[in-house]
């Protein structure tokens, strides 16, 4: 029974708060769809978290993507060994991951280190950043210490079966019996983030805001000035 909670109606009623809370925002608080800047506030931890974790999820996205979705038998047909698929998951992965962790641990800083900063940062805001970390530094750490030290895990064969088995709505939560408890954990926390996203700003990674990084600064300037010019 515990492993029909987890594996087959905790993730569903997470993705079912994820969709239909993700509709009645955009339906009827469209106005809170997307991020405030809070550049006019800090640019200089901004200007170095904001790229890399923002870059870190892009990129932790398309490595999740081509693990999960795509079967073990594609990457055999197209000649991918599992030792080259390993390698440059562990590498490509860990560094899509430490890029995750430190831009979510500098934007953090900045929330608690800069006041003017802080006093507009919801408990939204916190528990966003702080459970990105916790999902990413769970990855990162079974990505670059638990899969070179302890054991290289085929999730392959468990997890993404699974995963993929929960959108035909025949769930094979007997894959998830023998899964390591740290890969366990890294998926559950990630669909309880999934369930966050209709409530807090990670709502606008449905805008793919990949250009983000590479935008011209915004400027701001003071009313006050140009009244005093008379304007």
């Amino acid at each position: 029974m515990e492993g029909l909670f987890w594996w087959v109606i905790f993730p569903y009623i997470t993705l079912v708060i994820m969709i239909f809370g993700s509709i009645y925002r955009f339906m009827f608080r469209q106005v809170t769809w997307v991020a405030p800047s809070t550049e006019f506030l800090e640019k200089r931890w901004l200007k170095l978290g904001s790229p890399l974790f923002h870059y870190g999820i892009l990129f932790a996205f398309i490595g999740h993507l081509m693990g999960m979705v795509i079967p073990i038998e594609f990457y055999h047909m197209l000649g991918v060994s599992d030792h080259m698929y390993h390698f440059f998951a562990i590498y490509g992965g860990g560094l899509a991951g430490l890029m995750v962790v430190i831009g979510a641990v500098i934007l953090l800083i900045r929330k608690m280190k800069f006041d003017r900063v802080k006093v507009h940062a919801t408990f939204a805001d916190f528990f966003t950043v702080i459970s990105l970390l916790i999902v990413s530094g769970l990855g990162v750490y079974i990505t670059l210490v638990y899969n070179t030290t302890v054991l290289e895990y085929e999730y392959r064969l468990t997890i993404g079966p699974w995963f993929r088995s929960l959108f035909i709505f025949q769930p094979q939560y007997q894959l998830m019996t023998t899964v390591p408890f740290l890969f366990k954990l890294h998926v559950i926390t990630a669909f309880a983030l999934f369930a966050s996203i209709p409530f807090t700003h990670l709502v606008h990674i449905y805008s793919v805001p990949v250009h983000y990084p590479m935008r011209a600064p915004q400027q701001y300037r003071s009313r006050s000035a140009y009244k005093r010019k008379g304007i």
